[in-house]
């Protein structure tokens, strides 16, 4: 008698496993339809690049900033974007800024980091304590406030881009309380994505270098503008870092100029 052989026909699945399988619906136009973005410093630059980006591919933003004039101005620039003023480095402020935003939007999907400031090319021994502590409560203790207040709002799933600069990992003499806080930012960016993993949030360090922002009105004056990337640019490579699968993250986002350093 012939022996019979297991079938190797597949079986045609049932539409419970096709419900299983089948991948998440993207909008393609609208990529980030239904969720809601926080730039800090949105008002300007690379934040506001980002902020635009966002607010394109379909996300509720809001922009957060110092400067009430500026905030309102780059709001009514932006579609659907949200103007809340906060001051990074006032506690009070920051949860000022969580608390409506949880009223109103109910949670977090996308945290952007971007707030900061530079000083002007100093040695250290002539770079004035007022300066320094500035530059650090707005760079690194801004940057724990605000990543703070923000996790008890983050859904699962979720991103964090901390705009670091590659002064996170380059030093620039003269720069000493900027590079010291970023570099500090660095480390605490790499902290926080490992204590992410289980929430499945994921983390971005973003490096940009050289950009055209006002940022070198203060630092280099004469800066040759000519030779950066723009604020546009940086953003793209963001809204593409946060497209991936949610199974990818993208740790490290470096973005520098073609043709080097300045």
């Amino acid at each position: 008698m012939r022996k019979r052989t297991k079938s190797t026909k597949p079986v045609a699945a049932t539409s419970q496993t096709r419900a299983r399988h089948k991948p998440a619906e993207v909008d393609a136009a609208a990529p980030l339809r239904g969720k809601v973005a926080l730039v800090t410093g949105g008002n300007r630059g690379i934040g506001f690049a980002i902020a635009q980006a966002f607010a394109e591919a379909g996300a509720s933003v809001v922009i957060s900033g110092r400067d009430e004039r500026t905030l309102q101005a780059s709001a009514a620039r932006l579609t659907k974007a949200r103007p809340i003023h906060a001051d990074v480095r006032d506690p009070h402020s920051v949860e000022r800024l969580f608390r409506v935003i949880g009223e109103e939007f109910g949670g977090l999907d996308i945290l952007v980091n971007n707030a900061g400031l530079a000083h002007p090319n100093r040695e250290i021994a002539k770079l004035p304590l007022a300066e320094w502590r500035e530059v650090i409560e707005t760079n690194l203790t801004g940057l724990f406030l605000v990543t703070r207040a923000a996790l008890l709002l983050m859904r699962a799933g979720g991103t964090i881009v901390n705009n670091l600069s590659v002064a996170a990992r380059t030093i620039f003499p003269g720069m000493a309380a900027y590079t010291a806080s970023k570099h500090g930012a660095f480390g605490f960016t790499q902290t926080l994505r490992e204590e992410m993993r289980p929430r499945q949030i994921r983390v971005i360090a973003l490096m940009p270098g050289a950009t055209d922002t006002a940022i070198w009105d203060q630092i280099w004056p004469d800066a040759p503008k000519h030779k950066m990337i723009s604020p546009q640019v940086v953003a793209r490579a963001v809204l593409d870092a946060i497209l991936l699968p949610a199974n990818a993250t993208l740790s490290e986002l470096v973005i520098t100029p073609t043709g080097g350093a300045l």
